[in-house]
């Protein structure tokens, strides 16, 4: 018989998280490598168990995550985002939670793009009357 695993996707500004749980005693790897050496700070860590914590799931789960793309900021919230849906394939009634903490909303922010005639993609050269 074969473990059940559940797969989602997270994504966060350029940044994509394939997330894979299935039972097991808590462990989560990010990209081959436990979360501590991967996450280094403790706030990028905490912000990636919060769905976990928030649904009384911490520690139940093993979760497997491959995430490409973008920074820092961007696979930490990916990574969310993923696990967030890996849960609610897990069971629908963890919706409701997920949805008031707004962890299943896809942040839809993202970098504006450049202009031409422009210094960015919205600041202006300075402008020099003489």
């Amino acid at each position: 018989m074969a473990e059940e695993r559940y797969y989602a996707t997270g994504k966060r500004k350029t940044s994509i998280a394939r997330v894979w749980m299935k039972l097991g005693d808590g462990k989560i790897i990010v990209n081959k490598r436990l979360i501590d050496e991967y996450l280094a700070t403790e706030t990028a860590r905490m912000i990636v168990v919060q769905p976990l914590e928030l649904t009384n799931t911490t520690g139940r789960y093993d979760i497997t995550v491959n995430v490409k793309g973008g920074g820092y900021s961007g696979q930490v919230g990916a990574i969310k985002h993923g696990i967030s849906r890996a849960l609610l394939k897990i069971s629908p009634e963890f919706r409701e939670p997920l949805k008031k903490g707004g962890f299943l909303t896809r942040d839809p922010r993202i970098k504006e793009r450049k202009k031409y005639g422009l210094r960015s993609a919205r600041a202006r050269f300075q402008y020099s009357k003489r």
